[in-house]
């Protein structure tokens, strides 16, 4: 790890130490940018033990991933440090000082955020203990894996309906537990097609989990009945990490999920020389998109950053 001092300058500060900013990092070393990669620690998918759907890493645990990630980056000469960004200043050059949680500023020409997102879980007992391994909410992340299990599904909005239907992909045996949504707010199309997809639904509120031997086995209602079930599905609330982006005055957007940057195909934020990549952009960014996402902002830098280099040494022979 290296050791951040107040007089250091960077050509791009990655801020976000997850599969976006390290596949930027990679990006900008290759590139030969000097880089610091400013990483909090906090990925969203540490609760999980393996990731999938990623070419040639299904099945990859994230840690390892990451663990990767960084030794590659370290290769092309990229600095990383384990710290939180607390404040992003733009100057009247259009470049940026970072303040560290710990104390040092640094000054980078270009940044890209990648701080993400944080799950909020419902507030059922035993919910946030289980989360990742039979509490699940993506069933790309990990639907084959539990294929064929029987499935409940924890209702919070009417747009559980929409998961529940999702899920019965990977299994005949799905019930969906209304929880705090009335049946009166389904609509006549939701129950119809709950009835297709064969999903059984259950009224009543949801008091805790039923688990043995260190496994889900069923969801218990308010009312002392329980319902037998191997894996329950739900929908956590998305908390987005988008405080530096208020610093910088980027314009936001509101989404059913969170507020996130407004940002251009490449990645770019409504703030020149301002990135953002990954689950700072939006809620279903898997690992994959989100690698793809640091690659083409850091690789659209460093075409910026060139460019300006090479018209201010043509300005500066012309003067």
């Amino acid at each position: 790890m290296e050791v951040v001092t107040l007089t250091e300058t960077y050509e791009a500060v990655v801020i976000g130490g997850g599969a976006a900013g390290l596949s930027a990092a990679l990006v900008l070393g290759r590139a030969r940018r000097r880089t610091l990669v400013v990483d909090a620690g906090e990925p969203r998918n540490a609760p999980a033990a393996h990731m999938q759907g990623y070419l040639t890493r299904d099945g990859m645990p994230p840690a390892e991933f990451l663990a990767e990630g960084r030794r590659e980056i370290e290769g092309y000469g990229v600095e990383l440090v384990r710290d939180r960004a607390v404040d992003v200043v733009r100057d009247g050059a259009g470049e940026f000082d970072v303040t560290l949680a710990t104390g040092p500023t640094v000054h980078a020409r270009r940044l890209i955020i990648t701080t993400g997102l944080a799950d909020e879980l419902p507030p059922v007992p035993g919910v946030a203990e289980r989360f990742g391994r039979d509490v699940l909410h993506c069933p790309y992340c990990h639907g084959w894996e539990v294929r064929d299990e029987a499935f409940g599904v924890l209702g919070t909005t009417p747009m559980s309906v929409h998961q529940a239907l999702m899920v019965s992909q990977w299994s005949k045996d799905v019930t969906l537990f209304l929880h705090i949504v009335g049946k009166d707010e389904l609509s006549d199309e939701d129950l119809s097609r709950l009835a297709a997809a064969g999903v059984a639904v259950v009224p009543g509120e949801v008091a805790g989990l039923v688990i043995d031997d260190d496994r889900l086995t069923g969801v218990r209602l308010a009312d002392g009945t329980a319902h037998d079930r191997s894996v329950l599905f739900v929908a956590p609330r998305a908390v987005p990490r988008s405080g530096l982006f208020e610093r910088l005055g980027a314009e936001l957007r509101e989404t059913p999920f969170g507020t996130y940057p407004v940002v251009d195909e490449t990645g770019l934020t409504t703030v020149p020389g301002v990135w953002a990549a990954g689950n700072a952009i939006g809620f279903a960014e898997q690992v994959v998109n989100a690698a793809a996402g640091g690659y083409r902002a850091a690789a659209t830098l460093n075409g910026e950053l060139l460019f300006a280099d090479l018209d201010a040494a043509v300005a500066r022979g012309r003067g």
